[in-house]
This record gives structure tokens, C-alpha cells and sequence, in this order.
């Protein structure tokens, strides 16, 4: 007999882009679209979602657009309701630490975005307090859900490689000005004050996707720069981009390898994708992007010669091999949340916590330093 059982989410900061796109509507609802997550032994999990925030008014247009009842912008009563399980985090970076700090001290599990704090000293109390506490505790990892990568790691974990030499990324688009076109990312992003910056925002996930696939960063050195430093906000005012929007890194890994990525929110794409991650090894190389990989293997490789005097008389993308898919790829942001939900209520195991999202606090710190300081960093290991 199928027992169904509601777990109420308290949801904060679902009125931003990526609170609402990606966690409510392609995961949370989606989830209740296909009847809740079946645990397996009878058990189906019925998300029921608390939205939280500051704007009721925006709140409100989003439970009525989807048929969702609870409301709300007290954060205190939301975290004092027995009936709250999970406390899930999407808010600017500045709010975060203090939201997360109470709702493990209400007792709650917590699901969070990247970065968890400002600073790896916050990032490190967030994982301490969280295992004093006892909750469950889980950190948005959603690159390493995506097909591409999935299709990397498995021709890592493969040996497709042999011993693997260089990791060369390239991430990044043009977010216009906002004075004759609407800028893609909110203005906080371009502040620095307000928790703004690409290496805020983008070392983390580059740390989870060094770590996972090809082993720990041991030093970093960056170049940070902010190329257009006048924007207009979301009233059409001016204002000074006091945040880096472009970033440059040199990351060394156990294992020898070396990661090249650069970071840009000040690029015009000329590549298949937002996202595409090179690896090159003995064996074989690969180019992955968010959906597909291509591989060309040492037994393929052609034989170019270098003459700037010719035309080149092959087309260099036509001699790598698309990688099957080889089965059904969900929403990546909705794959992670069935896993954490999964940890908490099957107690299923789960290793993207709040230790592995200080490991990204911390990679961003460093960046920066590096980059004030003009030298490379070691990235030391940290443990709680």
C-alpha cells in the first residue's frame, strides 16, 4: 500500500530567476507534476512549498499562477512551524548566512545555493553548526546533473583519458549594459558591496567540477577584471559596477593536471555552448559542453602541420565523435533535489553538504586574493 507523505519546503528567494525557474518550477512542481517522489518502499514524498520572501505582492502572483496556498514573509514564523521540514536558501549571497544560521537553529534540514557565505570563516560555522544540530544539510551542485557533464564523468571514470594533462574552460556571454537593452543578470550581481562578482559566483561551481571529475584544487591563481564598469539597474538608473565581471584562473590539482577557465560576463559567444570544459589526456580528448560531449581518441587523431602560408584543408570539429547519450537525462537542478530528499527521508547517501560548499567559499576567496595580490595560492584542505 502507497503511504503519501507531505514535506513542506520553506522556499526563500523563489521570486529571483533562479529560485523560481529552476528549484520551484522545474523541480519542486515538477515533482508534484509526476505525483510526488516515490521512495521506493511504499513511500511517495508530496512537496508542499512555503514561498518566502520579501515581496508578498510577488509572492502571491506566483501561488495563485500555480495553485499554491502557503505564503509568507516572515522568516522567523515560517522557521518556528513544526510542520517546515526543509529549509531551502536562493536569496542574494549577502542574506544567506544569517537565514541559514537560524534555520539550523530551528532544527531544519537545509538545502542551499551557492555561495553559502561570504567568507570561508561563515562557510565553515554554517557546516559546524549544522552537524552539532544534526540536520541534513545539502549544497546546489546542479553542473555535475547536467548531460554533458555526466557523459565527461563517465569517460573519466572509464579511462577514456589515460593519465589526464589539462582541463581548458570557457564559460561566459554578454549580459548587455541595461540602458538600451535589459541586462540577463540582476544589478546586485555587478556590486560588490551587495555580494556581487563572476568569482562570487563561478569559482564554486569550477571547484565541485575540478573536485568531482578530476581531482582537488591545490593552488589557484587569477586575474580578475571589471571591463564595462558603468551599468543601469532595473529602474533605469546608472550606476558604477564595483564587482569583477570577468575572471581568468590557473588552477593546479592533485594528480598533476592543470585547469585553464577563463569567467566573462563580457564575452560574445563563439562556441556550441554557454559552458564548455576541454580535457585532454595520453589517451584521448574530450570537449563537453552543458548537454553534449565529443571525444577524439589518440588512435583518431590526425596529424596537423603547422603553415601559416596555406589554408587550412580540414575542418578540425568534423574529426571528433559525438557521445551517445546512452539513457534519459532529467533537469539537473530536480535530479539533486531528488537525492536530497532521498538523504533526509531515506537516508540515502548524500556528500554535496555544507563542507563541500565551504570548499567553493573558499576557492572564491583565494581567487580574489590571488588576483589582488598578483600571485598564485595554495588552496589548502579544510575539514570541520
Amino acid at each position: 500500500m502507497t503511504r503519501t507523505t507531505t514535506v513542506r519546503i520553506a522556499m526563500n528567494g523563489v521570486t529571483g530567476r533562479m529560485g523560481y525557474r529552476q528549484h520551484l518550477l522545474r523541480s519542486i512542481l515538477a515533482l508534484r507534476d509526476q505525483g510526488g517522489l516515490d521512495l521506493g518502499d511504499g513511500t511517495v514524498l508530496w512537496p508542499e512549498p512555503v514561498l518566502l520572501g520579501r515581496r508578498e505582492h510577488a509572492l502571491r502572483e506566483i501561488a495563485e499562477r500555480h495553485g499554491l496556498e502557503h505564503v509568507s514573509t516572515d522568516l522567523d514564523a515560517v522557521l518556528a512551524d513544526p510542520d517546515v521540514d526543509i529549509y531551502f536558501d536562493s536569496q542574494v549571497t549577502a542574506a544567506r548566512e544569517e537565514a541559514i544560521r537560524k534555520a539550523i537553529a530551528a532544527g531544519k534540514h537545509v538545502y542551499t545555493e551557492k555561495p553559502t557565505a561570504t567568507g570561508l570563516d561563515g562557510a565553515l560555522a554554517l557546516a559546524r553548526l549544522a552537524r552539532e544540530k544534526g540536520v541534513r544539510h545539502g549544497v546546489v551542485q546542479d553542473k555535475l546533473f547536467l548531460p554533458g557533464l555526466l557523459k565527461l564523468k563517465r569517460l573519466v571514470d572509464g579511462g577514456f583519458f589515460g593519465r589526464i594533462l589539462s582541463v581548458r574552460g570557457e564559460f561566459g556571454y554578454w549580459v548587455f549594459e541595461g540602458d538600451w537593452q535589459q541586462a540577463q543578470r540582476p544589478s546586485w550581481n555587478y556590486r560588490a558591496e551587495d555580494g556581487g562578482g563572476i568569482v562570487v559566483d563561478m569559482f564554486p561551481h569550477w571547484e565541485y567540477v575540478l573536485h568531482e571529475l578530476f581531482g582537488r584544487v591545490t593552488s589557484v591563481q587569477a586575474l580578475t577584471a571589471t571591463h564595462v564598469p558603468r551599468r543601469w539597474d532595473e529602474h533605469g538608473k546608472p550606476y558604477t559596477a564595483t564587482a569583477d565581471d570577468a575572471a581568468y584562473g590557473i588552477f593546479e590539482l592533485d594528480g598533476g593536471a592543470v585547469a585553464q577557465i577563463n569567467s566573462s560576463w563580457a564575452v560574445r559567444v563563439h562556441r556550441d555552448e554557454l559552458v564548455e570544459f576541454q580535457v585532454d589526456g595520453t589517451e584521448g580528448s574530450a570537449v563537453a559542453g552543458l548537454r553534449d560531449c565529443r571525444v577524439q581518441h589518440r588512435s583518431a587523431t590526425p596529424k596537423p602541420v603547422w603553415n601559416p602560408d596555406l589554408p587550412a584543408t580540414e575542418r578540425f570539429r568534423d574529426q571528433w565523435q559525438r557521445v551517445p547519450d546512452n539513457g534519459e537525462f532529467d533537469n539537473g537542478f530536480k535530479a539533486q533535489w531528488e537525492l536530497f530528499l532521498r538523504h533526509v527521508y531515506a537516508d540515502a547517501p548524500y556528500r554535496w553538504d555544507l563542507l563541500a560548499g565551504a570548499r567553493g567559499v573558499q576557492l572564491a576567496e583565494l581567487g580574489l586574493k590571488s588576483a589582488a595580490d598578483g600571485r598564485r595560492l595554495a588552496v589548502p584542505e579544510i575539514a570541520l
